[in-house]
């Protein structure tokens, strides 16, 4: 079973070479990690959505891969303003809770910065097929061609893992053990859905092996792998905006680079 991708197999975002991709990714996590300001976030996180509709990706596709994300970094942020560093005016103080500027100003930016990562990483790698990855990372990052197989069998996998949660789920329910006790039903289930992943990566791994995917020497690959002029366009697009988003925060001071905390 494959990864589908979320926009159509001729999209503009699915005709990008993957390591275009990789590289546009790094390059504005790379901006957005040197700090913690929510100005620089939030200039990479509105340039993203105004150039999200020309990537013809379904909403609500796009929605089911974002939520866990934005759910954590709203668990992430709410936690930040209860506890974080207390700065400037106190507005809630009670035990260890701290509520003040500081503390709100930290969690903005935390909760800016995780959705200005995620969204362009889910948007691009959402729209890519794992065996053109791989094409990439053996034919132009001259990667090891043991671990780019290694890993694009790993990802082959991925989708597994929801309907093998599926049936255990149905097969506990069959056998009258997943009545009662969610928690318990729940970390049974988690460790039944580990041992059947063990099981099936090592049988993966040694019928990979006896048809000689772990040989030594060079390999020949079937599709070739080759930058365009279109990638050229996306990657001048992520340092324009990973740029702008440093230029615009030093110039409202409001930088914060990370090794100044």
């Amino acid at each position: 079973m494959s990864l589908t991708t979320l926009g159509p197999a001729d999209g503009p975002l699915a005709r990008l070479n993957p390591v275009a991709k990789l590289a546009a990714t790094l390059v504005l996590t790379g901006a957005l990690l040197a700090s913690i300001d929510p100005v620089s976030a939030g200039v990479t996180l509105v340039a993203t959505l105004v150039l999200l509709p020309f990537a013809r990706l379904p909403i609500r596709d796009l929605w089911l891969r974002l939520w866990p994300i934005a759910a954590g970094a709203v668990v992430a942020s709410t936690a930040t303003v209860l506890y974080g560093r207390p700065a400037g005016d106190v507005y809630v103080e009670w035990g260890v809770l701290r509520v003040s500027d500081g503390s709100i100003a930290l969690a903005l930016a935390i909760l800016l910065r995780v959705l200005a990562i995620a969204v362009p990483s889910v948007v691009l790698f959402a729209t890519t097929d794992p065996t053109d990855l791989a094409d990439g990372l053996g034919q132009i990052l001259r990667l090891p061609a043991r671990f780019v197989l290694g890993g694009l069998a790993g990802l082959r996998l991925v989708g597994l893992l929801i309907e093998d949660w599926r049936e255990l789920a149905l097969a506990r329910r069959a056998r009258g053990v997943a009545d009662a006790g969610r928690v318990r039903r729940l970390l049974g289930q988690t460790f039944a859905l580990l041992v059947l992943a063990i099981r099936r990566g090592s049988k993966l791994a040694t019928a990979m092996e006896s048809r000689g995917f772990g040989a030594p020497g060079a390999r020949t690959w079937a599709r070739p792998s080759r930058l365009h002029r279109r990638d050229a366009v996306l990657l001048a697009l992520a340092f324009a905006i990973a740029a702008a988003s440093v230029v615009i925060s030093v110039g409202s001071g409001a930088w914060r680079p990370i090794f100044g905390l």
